[in-house]
């Protein structure tokens, strides 16, 4: 069947990904046997993995793939110490074969005991990367949820002013209106007393002898 798989990578597949190629560094195995056993995993190519691991994902674990280097020629060193020993054991038969059995059994436990101190380091290294990159997004989300609340608390300062110069300006309507209506009650009282005043004032008018007599109204 053709594998087709198109979809995005996440961190699981690129933490597989980068685990199955350090094993393989280590074991003095390909990165395109490891880009092949990760195809088969993930349902991809194995092009597409080497890909994703040669554009994105190697540079994060340049440090892992320097430890898995080394560790893979340290174990080629092993192996030919080990090559050289049986040699000997071979020329000089039971009594060398009697001699380098503890020492060999030695050899080998503590080249076990190295490669699982080295697959330890290596898990620590990928897992403190992830918690690293994990606390940079939160960091990253921490500071824009603070700019966000600069900018808001910037936004509600102006709206304040804004309103303490809404609640000045009323004041000042308030105060022109109630001098405009104490204008128009002095006025309404002047017209008034002015009526009045013409009401009060007397008529007279002359008789037919020329003496004035007050009209009555």
């Amino acid at each position: 069947m053709a594998k087709i798989r198109q979809d995005a990578w996440s961190q699981e597949d690129d933490l597989l990904l980068a685990e199955t190629v350090l094993r393989h560094i280590r074991q003095g195995s390909t990165q395109l046997n490891a880009f092949e056993e990760v195809g088969d995993k993930l349902n991809r190519t194995s092009a597409a993995c080497g890909f994703r691991w040669n554009a994105e994902v190697r540079q994060s674990y340049e440090q892992a793939v320097t430890i898995a280097k080394r560790q893979r020629k340290q174990n080629k060193r092993e192996q030919l110490k080990q090559q050289q020993k049986d040699t000997i054991s071979k020329r000089y038969q039971a009594q060398e074969s009697i001699q380098q059995k503890p020492e060999n059994t030695q050899i080998t436990n503590q080249y076990d005991q190295q490669s699982i101190d080295l697959d330890q380091v290596i898990h620590f290294l990928i897992g403190l990367k992830h918690q690293n990159d994990q606390s940079n997004q939160q960091i990253a989300n921490y500071n824009k949820l603070d700019s966000e609340n600069q900018q808001l608390l910037k936004e509600n300062a102006r709206l304040n002013k804004q309103i303490k110069s809404l609640e000045k300006q009323v004041e000042v309507i308030q105060e022109d209106y109630q001098a405009f209506l104490q204008i128009m009650e002095r006025a309404r009282k002047m017209v008034v007393f002015e009526d009045e005043d013409e009401k009060k004032l007397p008529t007279f008018v002359m008789d037919k002898n020329g003496n004035l007599e007050q009209v009555a109204r």
